[in-house]
């Protein structure tokens, strides 16, 4: 029995044995054959890590070939879990100023590879990385990562049209157009740093190195480098843009400066405005709330989405439609005594004691309003609104640099269709001095101005250096009419009594229209009234009146009598741009 018991157990013992064996082949075929791939990922990981490298973002130039931008590094401190002792996020806490529970929550997401690096802190000063790269010994796993940010060297000159860069946005990580970017990526948030992103953004490298178990660099596996972003070069004139912020100081308003025989964009500004450096290394709350709750609101382009009635620049309309349906000729007068009455209405002229007899060419000069509503009259609303249409106002003008408002034109229909109400006479009065339900963008205007310059060309507005002009329109207005127009707009600049005598200038040979647009109905000297009450400034021109190469807009909000504030900043401009090409071709200029 004893041999028959010591058998049994022996058996059991091989059967054990032989269990134990299977058990370690099941285990074995299980981490080598099914899960061998997985385990051998993380083994390569143990060992290897990948390293994005940022793509230097194309450069931003100026038409004369400035510099507008500059690249800057972004630096992070990103930690791989895998390679850091959790024992010592108090003490990395301090390094990093970071609150230990804002670390812990960090590398403990669910969603987070422990082989990857997480990001604990960004917009590192360079005083930063220098300390954080003294105690990088004690925290295996802690690196210092860059990426590609801004400087943008004008700050708030021009930023409404250069615009900014900002990380994508939940909402853009949702676009397919966005899918292979780093979500920590900078793109283009505004401007045109948005709209010409995806030539500016470039390539991102990589490369692949191998690691101690410390997570140190060994030596490099594998490197595929960036690709860097394209240049561009705008049509703007940084030299222009500066003299008109100069010029403007503290007032709210906007200019627009084209360049009348292609459609480039010379300047465009909106004031007050915002320094596009704020958003470079990523906005704090409360710099962005403050921007958002600016009564003053800087964020808004005034250029192409504010709207304003335009004055007495559109008397430029006015004439134009008059000459072309020939109910005015340059020899028709008018005797201006200080206003007209029309039934129990009264309209008055801005000159209180009248202009007398007035042709056309001093009507412009002078600005008669007496002259313009006997225009307007004899040419009825529905004439003017096609004309002013035909000049580019009261529809969008195509620009690519976010929302674009049309303004508004108005006829008969128009008012019949909104308000229920037939139009009066006495409206078309005030229509045609830009008074009323007429409202305009300095965009608008702008390429209205540059229409006449050109000989009734309506370009979109472009904003690259040498772009292939785009005709959205021609007005088809006889030469001889635009000639009448562009001598009175000489005169107003030129001539005794012109009203935009301020834009007179030595350098250049400048022609132009002032307008001062009510705001509210004055019982009182302008003066005296809230700032908020007070008249815009209007002042439209071009240069050189015998063959234009540049013409603008300038509206100043709440700025008064148009000669007296809107002038003056036009011909700083102007002659900003004129001495800015004379440095180009000067014999320096090699």
């Amino acid at each position: 029995m004893k041999l028959n018991d010591e058998s049994e157990r022996i058996s059991i013992i091989i059967y054990i044995v032989i269990f134990a064996l299977l058990l370690l082949i099941l285990r074995l075929w299980q981490l080598q054959i099914i899960q061998g791939k997985e385990y051998m990922k993380i083994s390569e990981a143990n060992r290897m890590r990948m390293i994005n490298i940022p793509a230097a973002r194309g450069m931003i130039f100026d038409r004369n070939g400035t510099p507008l931008v500059k690249n800057s590094a972004y630096f992070y401190a990103s930690l791989i879990p895998e390679d850091f002792n959790k024992n010592e996020i108090s003490s990395l806490s301090k390094i990093l100023n970071v609150s230990s529970e804002e670390i812990f929550e960090k590398i403990n997401k669910k969603e987070s590879s422990p082989f990857m690096p997480i990001r604990l802190k960004q917009g590192l000063s360079l005083s930063e990385v220098a300390y954080i790269e003294a105690r990088r010994s004690d925290f295996p796993g802690l690196t210092i990562e860059t990426e590609v940010s801004r400087e943008y060297i004008y700050g708030e000159v021009g930023s409404h049209l250069i615009g900014y860069l900002g990380k994508i946005s939940p909402s853009q990580s949702k676009n397919p157009a966005f899918k292979n970017v780093h979500p920590d990526t900078f793109i283009g948030q505004w401007g045109v740093e948005k709209l010409f992103d995806n030539i500016l953004r470039g390539t991102p490298g990589k490369k692949i190195i191998e690691v101690n178990a410390l997570g140190r660099e060994i030596r490099l596996l594998q490197e595929k480098p960036p690709l860097k972003g394209q240049d561009i070069t705008l049509s703007l004139d940084i030299n222009l843009l500066i003299e008109a912020d100069r010029a403007f100081g503290k007032r709210a308003g906007a200019l627009v400066a084209i360049k009348p025989d292609t459609g480039e964009i010379l300047g465009l500004i909106s004031k007050p405005s915002f320094d596009p450096n704020l958003f470079t290394r990523g906005i704090s709350y409360d710099n962005w709330l403050s921007l958002m709750e600016d009564k003053k609101t800087p964020m808004l382009n005034r250029a192409l989405q504010s709207q304003y009635p335009p004055g007495s620049t559109f008397k430029i309309v006015t004439a134009i439609a008059g000459l072309e349906e020939g109910v005015i000729t340059p020899d028709t007068k008018v005797n201006c005594r200080g206003g007209v009455s029309y039934g129990k209405w009264h309209f008055g002229c801005w000159r209180k004691n009248g202009h007398r007899i007035v042709s056309l060419h001093r009507a412009i000069v002078e600005s008669c309003d007496v002259y313009f509503y006997e225009a307007g009259r004899l040419l009825g609303i529905d004439k003017i609104h096609d004309y002013a249409l035909n000049l580019g106002l009261g529809k969008k003008t195509g620009i690519e640099l976010g929302i674009e408002r049309e303004g508004l034109i108005p006829n008969a229909q128009w008012k019949l269709k909104t308000q229920k109400l037939p139009w009066f006479p006495g409206e078309t009065f005030v229509a045609a001095i830009g008074q009323g339900y007429i409202s305009v963008t300095p965009l608008q205007m702008a390429v209205m101005i540059s229409s006449v310059s050109n000989g009734g060309n309506l370009f979109k507005p472009l904003l690259i250096k040498d772009s292939q002009p785009l005709l959205a329109g021609k007005t088809n207005i006889k030469p001889e009419t635009l000639e009448v127009i562009r001598k009175g707009l000489l005169g107003v600049v030129n001539d005794n009594g012109g009203t935009g005598w301020a834009a007179k200038s030595q350098l250049i040979n400048i022609g132009g229209k002032t307008g001062t647009a009510q705001v509210v109905s004055l019982k009182k000297d302008s003066a005296l009234l809230p700032e908020r009450f007070r008249d815009h400034a209007w002042f439209i021109a071009l240069a050189p009146v015998e063959k234009p190469e540049i013409a603008l807009s300038v509206l100043v909000e709440h700025g008064g009598h148009g000669g007296a504030v809107a002038a003056p900043i036009a011909k700083k401009t102007i002659e900003a741009y004129f001495n800015s090409q004379n440095k180009k071709t000067g014999p320096d200029s090699n």
